[in-house]
């Protein structure tokens, strides 16, 4: 007797701002094909060159199947097999030993989002760690400064249903690289092309985006907001403003006048290298068509003035009132659209004063603070993700820091760890998906049995729960009770017969509905960030590496089309499309260094270095490099990344990740 295919719907748990709805087809029990579900609005049929591959993932030959002890040194990765038992009871003891000789904040959760689930990705582990007392994480190494920036300018996260992008006559996609990190969107961007809308690329990276659009400015990295504040400076000065929007609905506005008029055509053409006429014809283009939309994302906020280039580009809705318009406004993140039970995770049980260590600065943290005595870590890989990775490895190889890695693979993270412990994959458990990209609420049914012996994160954290005494009820939830924990049961039935929900939205979000700021109006100038130091009004603060004499080139690190952050680097198939780690940089550049196509070249300044194959391209301009990540170390030359030379320093609001502010140099081996 044949079986009848299963199918099972299911959402994609990576951090993208589209949040995919798949549709997984079971046969004897085993995953044969993964599609995108064709009747939702935004994934429309079609998955991204990633996620099209996660069966092979799933069934990776080198999958984690069971627990691993460590046997060899650290870094070197030697494991031995052991069982659940073993594992649970030894990793307690030694958490509660630790607890009892330095305390809970000797112990530092790491954890991020290799799934943005609410429940796998949080859910039971928050608990466990507040109720341990254990020190707190600021998760500040994605977007940090751009939402902070975001949140004191407009309160919630929100904006217009992407699919009214259709609509826009005007599309400006500011810092980011649509086609790789936001696919999803581009259909309802042609659709608008297709209408007569213009689509404007401005980033520093003549990237697939970029050669798809209208035009493509290149700016120079980290002068987001002088570009800003220069095409603010034309609107006001030909009266293309909305006074009566700015009236209504603004707090400074007058400020932001005075603010935008020092900057004039020719210093922005100076610090931006862009030139004056096209900022000029830019700003007229932006004022006087409607709808106008810009979608700003992440990648332009990873310098130190991250935050300030976030805070001008998205006031530039309020000064020409577009956010009046069906298919205008602006866009970095719609997560505020839904909002599920703030106390999910029992941040109430914090004990007040808990101490906070910032994921960007790990590396310090370990290396420098020796009350530091366990670290666990998972939904992360911080010895390939976060910067200065010289300092990174050197704290993960204390040799009294206990360090524990949940996982679906060994990672460069996991060859520290003295416990690897095997977690489930999206295909194997289930969890709840809301989205930042738009406005829906997905549910994600398992498909298949747990691979080998893994366990979800939360039967994980249930079971040291257990062991370590902690005896609340909250530990005793299952992984789909936590799940329609968030929803009401009206709302789980139509997760399991649809799939998704949406939220609710409004078509001129800060137009017809509150405005969540202390001020209730869209605030231009800000107290609250006055109080942290910064200024009153939106303002330009530079790059805090700009090319000297010693390190002339500005590196960028973006992700390459077939990874996503360090997931997916080693299914064969998208290593191979990736090819071999690569430095972008112009002819002019390359031949005052003596730098010729295919040379292999070291990147490097006085954190690291790494080695790639010299590309000479007009994809960046003068003084600017680039290399795709993120890699593994152990798949890479000298086992050395690009992460290696980025910084651990932090960006001028939100305490974020300041990667792409990163000065090197770059010369030729042998």
């Amino acid at each position: 007797m044949v079986n009848l295919p299963l199918i099972v719907k299911g959402v994609c748990p990576h951090d993208c701002p589209d949040t995919c709805s798949f549709e997984t087809q079971v046969v004897d029990g085993v995953a044969v094909e993964l599609r995108g579900s064709h009747d939702h609005p935004v994934t429309q049929g079609f998955l991204c060159a990633k996620v099209n591959r996660y069966l092979e993932r799933t069934y990776h030959p080198e999958r984690l199947l069971t627990p691993m002890r460590r046997v060899g040194a650290k870094g070197e990765g030697r494991f031995e097999p052991a069982t659940w038992d073993e594992a649970i009871a030894d990793i307690s003891a030694r958490l509660l030993d630790v607890v009892a000789a330095h305390g809970p904040e000797s112990v530092v959760p790491y954890s991020y989002s290799g799934t943005l689930g609410q429940v796998q990705g949080g859910g039971t582990a928050d608990r466990f760690f507040h109720r341990l007392g254990a020190s707190l994480l600021e998760r500040t190494i994605c977007a940090a400064a751009g939402s902070t920036a975001w949140a004191h300018t407009y309160g919630a996260r929100i904006a217009p249903p992407i699919q009214d992008i259709a609509h826009s006559r005007l599309i400006l996609l500011w810092g980011t690289n649509t086609l790789t990190s936001n696919s999803h969107l581009w259909p309802f961007i042609m659709q608008a092309r297709e209408q007569g809308a213009r689509v404007v690329c401005i980033d520093p990276i003549l990237t697939r985006t970029a050669r798809a659009a209208d035009e493509h400015i290149a700016i120079r990295p980290g002068t987001d907001a002088a570009l800003a504040l220069a095409m603010m400076n034309v609107i006001f000065e030909r009266g293309l403003e909305d006074a009566e929007f700015l009236a209504d609905r603004t707090l400074g506005h007058e400020g932001l006048r005075a603010k935008a008029a020092e900057w004039d055509l020719q210093r922005a053409a100076e610090v931006t290298d862009i030139p004056a006429e096209t900022i000029e014809r830019l700003a007229i283009d932006y004022a006087t068509t409607q709808p106008a939309f810009i979608r700003l994302n992440y990648g332009l906020q990873r310098h130190y003035g991250g935050g300030s280039a976030v805070r001008a580009i998205s006031l530039l809705p309020a000064v020409t009132g577009s956010w009046r318009d069906t298919g205008g406004g602006a866009c970095l993140s719609t997560s505020g659209n839904w909002v599920l039970d703030s106390n999910f995770t029992r941040g109430s049980w914090v004990p007040a004063g808990t101490r906070s260590v910032n994921m960007v600065a790990i590396g310090d943290a370990l290396t420098q603070d020796e009350s530091i005595k366990a670290l666990v870590v998972w939904n992360s890989n911080p010895a390939a993700v976060a910067p200065d990775l010289n300092t990174v490895r050197s704290g993960l190889t204390r040799p009294d820091l206990f360090t524990v890695v949940i996982e679906h693979f060994q990672t460069d993270t996991a060859d520290y760890a003295d416990w690897l412990l095997p977690a489930t994959t999206q295909l194997e458990h289930w969890d709840l998906h809301k989205a930042y990209g738009n406005h829906y609420l997905s549910l994600n049914t398992p498909a298949i049995d747990p691979a080998g012996e893994s366990l979800s994160n939360n039967e994980i954290f249930r079971r040291l729960a257990r062991a370590m005494g902690m005896t609340d009820p909250e530990f005793e939830e299952s992984d789909l009770e936590l799940v329609k924990s968030l929803v009401s049961d009206e709302q789980f039935d139509e997760l399991r017969q649809i799939g998704w929900i949406e939220g609710y939205v409004s078509q001129t979000p800060f137009v017809d509905g509150p405005i969540l700021t202390p001020s209730g109006r869209i605030e231009i100038e800000s107290e609250a960030l006055a109080r942290l130091g910064l200024d009153l009004f939106p303002t330009y603060v530079a790059p805090a590496e700009l090319g000297d004499a010693k390190y002339p080139l500005t590196l960028l690190s973006p992700p390459d089309h077939g990874f996503l952050n360090s997931t997916f680097v080693n299914v064969p198939a998208l290593a191979r499309k990736a090819g071999e780690v690569s430095v972008l940089i112009c002819a002019e550049d390359a031949a005052v260094r003596g730098l010729n196509e295919g040379d292999l070249a070291r990147v490097f300044n006085d954190r690291g270095s790494f080695e790639a194959r010299v590309h000479v391209t007009d994809m960046v301009a003068s003084g600017v490099a680039a290399s795709y990540g993120i890699r593994w170390a152990r798949n890479s030359p000298g086992r050395r990344t690009v992460n290696d030379t980025t910084s651990q320093r932090l960006t001028d609001m939100g305490r974020g990740a300041s990667f792409y502010d990163n000065a090197v140099e770059i010369a030729a081996i042998g």
